[in-house]
């Protein structure tokens, strides 16, 4: 995979990238976002990694991220119409946090659903499997903050994250 993504043949999910960047024990910013020597990083708007889009206009951008070993993760999402993104579980410890800025979605967490509207906020342990839905008829956006700690630290064995 590593090979088709540098001869541009491929381009990696964001499950893919997670596993590659725990292998190297970067953390995922560290391994999408351009180099900076600066003490403030600043991603001005339009210039975060887009690392999931959907044919009806949903995206993932990771806007912003700390290094290891507890990488905090900072996402704008779009989940257009009838979109759903499913994520497998991460580092054993990690939290998310999502903020519904407009529309409504639904937060899939080791079997249950809850619905959250524009202004509602929801806390989950994303280290069980988890996905983010939107069943309605217009897109949906949300500010996502993922908490993984330990990056980069002794892997969990037979342990999963993407």
């Amino acid at each position: 995979m590593v090979v088709n993504v540098e001869q541009g043949a491929a381009n990696p999910s964001v499950g893919t990238l997670l596993r590659l960047s725990d292998a190297l024990g970067v953390g995922l910013p560290a391994l999408v976002e351009p180099p900076e020597s600066k003490s403030v990083k600043v991603t001005h708007q339009g210039d975060g990694a887009i690392l999931w889009s959907s044919e009806s206009g949903g995206r993932g951008v990771l806007v912003a991220g700390t290094e290891p070993p507890d990488v905090v993760e900072l996402w704008d999402w779009t989940l257009g119409p009838g979109d759903r993104h499913v994520s497998e579980p991460h580092k054993q410890g990690t939290h998310e946090l999502v903020q519904v800025r407009k529309g409504a979605i639904v937060i899939e967490v080791g079997g249950e659903s809850v619905a959250i509207a524009a202004g509602d906020a929801a806390a989950f342990p994303g280290d069980v499997s988890h996905a983010y839905a939107n069943p309605r008829g217009r897109p949906a956006t949300f500010s996502l903050v993922v908490f993984e700690p330990g990056v980069g630290s002794k892997p969990e064995p037979g342990g999963l994250h993407a």
